[in-house]
């Protein structure tokens, strides 16, 4: 299922590209940059204590496939 960047909202599952690779990431936070883009911080694995938080950024209109 696809949802609008501005509608992510933390702890969503979403897949991304990050590390060079798309792979499942868990949002942590949503940071709105207010220039057209929203920037993420997620998590890489589901588990936080050995995964290492990233960023992420999107349009604001972009379509963001989610986990699930």
């Amino acid at each position: 299922m696809k949802i609008q960047a501005m509608d992510i909202q933390s702890g969503d599952r979403i897949v991304a590209y990050c590390n060079h690779k798309r792979q499942t990431c868990t949002v942590k936070h949503v940071l709105d940059s207010g220039q057209g883009s929203i920037t993420l911080t997620v998590f890489t694995s589901e588990h936080y204590r050995s995964s290492v938080s990233r960023m992420v950024q999107f349009r604001r209109d972009a379509l963001v496939d989610l986990a699930g």
